[in-house]
């Protein structure tokens, strides 16, 4: 027989993003620490590279592979393609494939709001501790794409009261997003560097290599979420904002291997040394926030949330 697959499609309609954004908290309440998630692995290809990402659970495990191909946008394909492979824990039979680039246009944006929804939970020491992050905020997007995209959404899923507004280097690009967009039910507006000292939180969705703006323009008790890049050599934030704010990491070993926002910021040494709190331990509301400053969320991707996806996507998704 052969495999089920999950097109785009079938994988979008079987996670929605609270779904999604369900899913990843019950897997971290579960058993899932992201301290023991593997490392992902980088192998030559024709023209670019592979990349794969393995993760195992108790029931099921599974990898995704990637290409990565840089000369694809200009032939008008896509830089990133790839699948997901979905295995039975017990007896490593494959059970289903499944569109890779959808899924992880889906787990990075659920991933990045499970996050924000719970540092705006987290009060400071002494104050009291509140799980409303659903009163109106303003939201401020950095990027254009697909993930900037998606971003907008698993937010509006999130914070249905906010207001939203989004800022990219190509006018034609905003313009197009903020307008498929509308069509949803969702009003963006055209945001600019001016917005970010006014905003609640700041989202980081870009392929910058140099950070964005000035840290020291974000607001006292801003949540900034810098998730656009991985990689020692790429940074969407400055020093001085890492310097300046409490941080929360998806995984403290996978952003040493990987978070360039965090390592020109501090030494590996330091912050080994401070252990900054990670996906679990917030969720776990093991994290508190300090008072009078920003909090930066740094995320890199990591390969279990791309399975506690897929298991969704297997369980509750139309296969073909």
């Amino acid at each position: 027989m052969s495999l089920p697959y999950f097109d785009s499609t079938a994988v979008r309609a079987a996670a929605p993003w609270t779904t999604a954004i369900a899913a990843l908290e019950h897997a971290l309440l579960n058993g899932v620490d992201p301290e023991d998630d593997s490392p992902r692995l980088f192998s030559p290809a024709p023209n670019g590279e592979f990349l794969l990402m393995p993760a195992s659970g108790q029931r099921y495990s599974g990898i995704k592979a990637l290409t990565v191909a840089p000369a694809n946008p200009v032939r008008g394909l896509e830089k990133i393609q790839g699948v997901y492979i979905l295995f039975d824990s017990d007896t490593l039979a494959p059970l289903a494939t499944m569109d890779g680039n959808e899924l992880t246009a889906i787990r990075t944006p659920a991933t990045t709001l499970l996050a924000v929804k719970h540092i705006l939970a987290s009060a400071p020491d002494g104050a009291p501790r509140s799980h409303e992050s659903t009163e109106r905020k303003r939201v401020l997007v950095f990027g254009a794409g697909v993930q900037a995209l998606n971003h907008l959404r698993a937010a509006h899923a999130v914070l249905p009261e906010a207001s939203f507004a989004v800022v990219g280097r190509r006018p034609e690009r905003v313009t197009a997003l903020i307008g498929q967009l509308a069509t949803e039910g969702i009003e963006v507006r055209p945001g600019s560097l001016a917005g970010v000292p006014d905003a609640d939180v700041v989202i980081c969705a870009t392929s910058s290599r140099t950070p964005l703006f000035d840290g020291g323009l974000v607001a006292p008790g801003a949540v900034v979420a810098a998730v656009g890049q991985h990689g020692l050599d790429a940074r969407e934030v400055d020093a001085g904002l890492v310097l300046r704010s409490d941080v929360v990491v998806e995984g403290r070993a996978s952003a040493l291997r990987e978070a360039g926002d965090l390592i020109p910021a501090r030494t590996a040494e330091e912050w080994e040394a401070i252990r900054p709190a990670n996906l679990l331990d917030l969720v776990k509301g093991e994290f508190v926030r300090s008072p009078g400053k920003p909090c930066l969320y740094a995320g890199v991707g990591m390969a279990w949330e791309d399975l506690a996806t897929a298991a969704v996507v297997y369980e509750g998704g139309t296969r073909s």
